[in-house]
């Protein structure tokens, strides 16, 4: 045991004596280690973040939303005023209700408006008239303060209104929305409720559900039919457009994770009867998109790692070649040790720990530099983006998360040693099978 810890001294000693060689020498390893931990925290932020934006959506909900075919955009270049009628139909309506009467909820949104506006801010319209449990089926929450729709608001087809964060902060920056009055178009609608901000606005996920919820604004969808119609014409550049749309979206609630995938093939059928090329209604499934994200990250991750990978691979194969030049530098040093009775074992002890210290020390630090690295990752980059020398030349919206993986800090750290010992095996065997006779006789 003695003897172990002299040998373990003398490795260590002799790693001191050449400070920057060592330092050098492990800063492959350092490096590898560090950028398997970057890189799977990046990709793991990223996946959840994907995540949770995807489940916002409910796992359990079908969307089905009217998208504007291409012919309906080319049309407006060829004429000064027309209207486009496409989209989800009050028949389709019909048909889902009769087809998934099984399902936990149905809930249809209607777009109304084209402007909404407070004094003299305006702003475009992103006006739903819909029903109370869309509350419920599309997770949304209020402030502290106020409250959504009611069936009596249905009944009574009142003029009221629940706004988005974003639409509250820029017409009610300095007093309370709540009771205030806006318009939508020409129309006098009291707020009486502020949306939680929702974090789909500018994610990953908001061309999934083609806007941003923090702009909605939602109404009664009995106000919507009755003062707003299914015509809703846009004013651009001295002429006009007009977009013919009886029902935006329609959600529809399965009752269990499990039956998400069989609703969706039904509802896929039903509005298979009335848009046969799916060329103007789209249907969005988030539990697709849920197992679809989880198994591109997979890839996406082992992708990551086998590039991090390479960093250590070249760390390892730098160590083997100091070594390889150590044991040339040190031959008449290790002919003295074999002629005092060192035997073989002992030199490639001596090698061993050496390279074993190398890339242990070289795996904590890089351990230290990549958690060190991701935490400061999503603070630096927003803040550095948020610069006005930055916004002034590129105009970015960039959102970056990072989750640091207790595994991948294992992992890396237990492949930089192997990676460190397998190199430095040739070494400390090639030091060992010196002749002590031609070892002393070097100069």
């Amino acid at each position: 045991m003695a003897f172990l810890l002299e040998i373990i001294r003398l490795g260590l000693n002799n790693l001191r004596l050449h400070m920057l060689r060592s330092v050098l020498t492990s800063l492959g390893i350092i490096l590898g280690v560090a950028a398997v931990i970057v890189m799977v925290s990046i990709g793991e932020g990223n996946k959840q973040a994907a995540l949770r934006q995807i489940q916002a959506l409910g796992a359990t909900n079908v969307i089905v939303r009217s998208s504007k075919p291409p012919e309906a955009a080319d049309f407006g270049g060829e004429t000064r005023s027309f209207v486009a009628a496409y989209g989800i139909t009050r028949l389709d309506m019909r048909r889902m209700e009769h087809s998934l009467s099984d399902a936990a909820y149905i809930v249809p949104l209607k777009a109304a408006g084209a402007e909404i506006s407070y004094q003299s801010q305006r702003m475009g319209s992103q006006v739903f008239g819909t029903l109370p449990r869309l509350r419920k089926v599309a997770n949304l929450r209020l402030e502290s303060r106020g409250r959504y729709l009611t069936d009596e608001d249905l009944r009574n087809a009142a003029s009221v209104a629940v706004i988005g964060s974003e639409v509250a902060q820029k017409f009610f920056r300095m007093r309370d929305p709540l009771g205030a009055t806006f318009r939508i178009d020409q129309q006098a609608f009291r707020v009486i409720g502020v949306l939680r901000p929702i974090g789909l606005a500018g994610g990953a996920s908001s061309p999934l559900v083609g806007r941003d919820w923090n702009k909605d604004v939602h109404i009664p969808m009995t106000t919507a039919e009755n003062q707003f119609g299914d015509i809703v014409l846009r004013r651009q550049s001295g002429s006009f457009s007009g977009e013919q749309v009886e029902i935006a979206e329609i959600y529809i609630t399965a009752n269990s994770t499990d039956t998400v995938l069989e609703t969706a093939d039904r509802v896929r059928r039903v509005m298979e009867v009335g848009h046969p090329e799916f060329s103007d209604v789209q249907l969005i499934v988030p539990w697709e998109l849920l197992e679809n994200v989880k198994k591109t990250q997979l890839v996406w991750n082992i992708v990551l790692i086998a590039i991090a990978a390479i960093s250590l691979l070249v760390g390892g194969i730098g160590i083997m070649n100091i070594m390889l030049a150590s044991v040339t530098e040190r031959t008449r040093e290790i002919g003295i040790r074999r002629a005092l009775g060192a035997t073989r074992k002992h030199i490639v002890a001596q090698f061993l720990v050496e390279t074993g210290s190398l890339t242990a020390v070289g795996g904590v630090l890089g351990v230290l530099i990549g958690v060190g690295v991701s935490i400061g990752l999503d603070r630096v980059v927003p803040w550095i983006l948020d610069l006005a020398v930055v916004r002034r030349y590129f105009d970015v919206a960039v959102t970056l998360e990072t989750q640091i993986t207790g595994w991948s800090i294992i992992v890396s750290f237990l492949v930089a040693s192997i990676v460190g010992l397998v190199f430095g095996i040739y070494p400390a065997v090639l030091a060992s099978r010196q002749d002590p006779i031609v070892a002393l006789r070097h100069d």
